[in-house]
């Protein structure tokens, strides 16, 4: 029996794992980077132990230090989570090799199954061993691996090989393997995958179909069970499809099989012998707790001959700390406030007050929604993430909640090229012309005790905020009858809410500061001082970071003096653990260049000038 689990892993999905052994009566340790002390996994494990002398970002690879981790804590098995080493062979067998429990499946499946070329071959197909003009366009992806980390389309030959270049480097630094490998690209398919479950006894379920169709860079955005709109045929096809790919490893414990379905039909993407980050919403359809079914494989148990029965529809929401305007960027800073409403479940990493740093993935929490029907499960998300709050860096909320919304998904007609057609419609801004008012409001009354009204006429007072690059002015008098401002009637001001009367009808807000940082409900305002200062201002053509990070490569033979086209890649930036290629924004002349290979780089710090021409 297992009585006490070390979870190989960080953020989320330790935090996930902890919450069932609690359940379970299973003690908990957590592993921990330096940059990760005082994460909330660390904090709510009961053991926590640091690893020592790796960088952050391979800190979580260290196998030998986690397996010295888990014998020094007294635990007697390990959890390898998803992502890091979970579909590590090598990692599988130090922890059994140590007398420990493993809860996932043999390192032989892991071995045939975590590399995609072996994968593929076992099931008769392969990789191109050459890419021509014909088999254009191509998806480069990493053997070992996936979560969109070291996978690159190449629509052109000649961008191949830096492609192959971007992706071995971006594979090591994710898994500590940098084999790639090239397979066509298939335009606007689906992305279907089935969920399996098998024991020690011969038992394998398929626990239905998931849709991950909504994606950007070939990571999961939004997912749900069962995949709307297949055929019963084509289910069946895909559900025996992983069933036989599960049989010809000896699989045992949860892993997914991915599929690519186009024109009704299935091709075979890869198997990941690991819990998937979107298992909550089977979880919810099925009524199981996959982890706890996990740990129960883990310790010899059978499975029922069949699952449980199916029910209702859930979908997921990935919320990233991430601006999928500006090119799905990552974004760092505190995150000062997290809280979703009641009714639907909030898996979470962090919590108020924690850092998000460039270290690791940017995915804040994964929203969950359960319903009898889709239409009433995507509704009830939609308007969950709405309330959601969230004071911190920028998130793709918004775009979540417009995804959910839009008619090719509300119609289940979305497929992998949906934020290719529509993501400026669904990150167009829609600002709220009261939030800059209400946010001066607010910000009077928590200042000053006695509101600021004065005997005699007075100029209005005035307040400027920037929000979303816009600077805005805010002009308000106060007078004998109280604030006013033009065409609005303040009902109610204080430091934490305003009422605002615009033609009859009231509108409330709530609004929170952080220093310079002012939320008025969902909108993000930055107090800026009362006369701008000139002394911020860049030339045009600047090139800044978009986010603290590493400069890992500039364009070869770049220097000052050379012409640029627009769109051209000049530099790459590296920030939790994904590349970030800054290109010129015109045609032009590069007149400076500060960008240099290792640079250590803040938000906003000055890379290179185009001098458009």
């Amino acid at each position: 029996m297992i009585t006490s689990v070390l979870v190989a892993n960080r953020g989320e999905i330790a935090c996930r794992i902890f919450r069932t052994c609690r359940e379970l009566g299973i003690r908990t340790v957590a592993v921990h980077s330096d940059a990760d002390g005082d994460a909330l996994h660390a904090r709510v494990a009961d053991t926590a132990v640091r690893l020592p002398g790796a960088a952050p970002a391979e800190t979580y690879l260290r196998g030998d230090l986690i397996v010295k981790a888990a014998l020094a804590a007294g635990a007697d098995a390990v959890h390898p989570g998803y992502g890091f080493l979970s579909e590590n062979a090598g990692f599988a067998r130090a922890v059994l090799d140590a007398g420990l429990r493993w809860i996932g499946p043999p390192p032989e499946a892991i071995e045939t199954m975590a590399s995609k070329t072996r994968a593929k071959e076992l099931l008769g197909l392969g990789p191109l061993q050459k890419v021509t003009e014909a088999d254009l366009p191509v998806l480069v992806k990493a053997a070992a691996g996936g979560g969109g980390r070291g996978m690159r389309i190449v629509r052109r030959l000649e961008d191949l090989d830096g492609e192959l270049s971007a992706a071995r480097a971006e594979a090591l630094g994710a898994f500590g393997d940098d084999e790639v490998f090239v397979e066509p690209y298939v335009e606007n398919g689906r992305h279907v995958e089935v969920q399996i479950l098998a024991d020690t006894h011969g038992t394998v379920w398929a626990l239905g179909t998931r849709d991950c169709s909504l994606q950007r860079r070939h990571q999961k955005v939004i997912e749900e069970a069962p995949a709307p709109g297949l055929s019963d045929a084509l289910t069946r096809e895909l559900c025996a499809l992983a069933v036989r790919a599960a049989r010809a490893v000896s699989y045992v414990g949860a892993g997914t099989v991915e599929f690519l379905v186009a024109d009704g039909r299935a091709h075979f993407l890869e198997m990941n012998t690991r819990l998937q980050v979107e298992h909550p919403v089977t979880e919810a359809v099925f009524g199981l707790d996959l982890v706890a079914e996990q740990i129960r494989v883990a310790e010899g148990h059978a499975l029922q001959k069949d699952p449980p029965p199916a029910r209702g529809h859930a979908v997921e929401a990935r919320l990233y700390a991430e601006d999928p305007a500006k090119g799905w960027a990552p974004q760092t800073g505190t995150l000062h406030r997290l809280d979703a409403p009641e009714g639907i479940r909030l898996d979470t990493g962090c919590t108020g007050g924690d850092e998000i740093g460039v270290h690791y993935d940017a995915m804040l929490a994964k929203a969950v929604a359960h319903a009898p029907t889709r239409a009433e499960a995507v509704r009830r998300l939609a308007g969950a993430l709405e309330r959601t709050t969230i004071h911190g860096p920028t998130t793709n909320r918004d775009l979540l909640i417009r995804s959910l919304r839009h008619e090719e998904f509300t119609t289940a007609r979305m497929d992998t090229g949906f934020y290719d057609r529509h993501l400026q419609e669904v990150t167009e801004p829609t600002p709220d012309p009261y939030a800059p008012l209400a946010a001066a409001l607010a910000d009077a009354h928590g200042r000053s005790r006695f509101g600021g009204w004065r005997n005699v006429p007075s100029q209005p007072q005035t307040k400027r905020y920037e929000r979303a690059g816009e600077e805005i002015e805010v002009r308000y008098r106060h007078t004998r009858d109280g604030i006013t401002a033009d065409g609005v009637r303040v009902v109610h001001a204080d430091a934490r809410t305003v009422v605002l009367e615009v033609d009859g009808v009231q509108r409330r807000f709530e609004v929170a500061r952080y220093g310079d940082q002012v939320y008025v409900d969902a909108t993000r305002l930055t107090a800026l001082p009362r006369f701008p200062d000139a002394t911020t201002q860049h030339a045009p053509g600047s090139l800044l970071a978009p986010m603290p990070g590493t400069v890992v490569r500039v364009a070869e033979g770049l220097t000052e003096g050379v012409a640029v086209t627009a769109g051209q890649p000049l530099i790459w930036l590296e920030a939790m653990k994904m590349q970030h290629q800054i290109s010129a924004p015109a045609d032009g002349t590069l007149t400076a260049l500060h960008a240099k290979p290792g640079q250590q780089v803040e938000p906003g710090l000055l890379l290179a000038v185009v001098q458009p021409t």
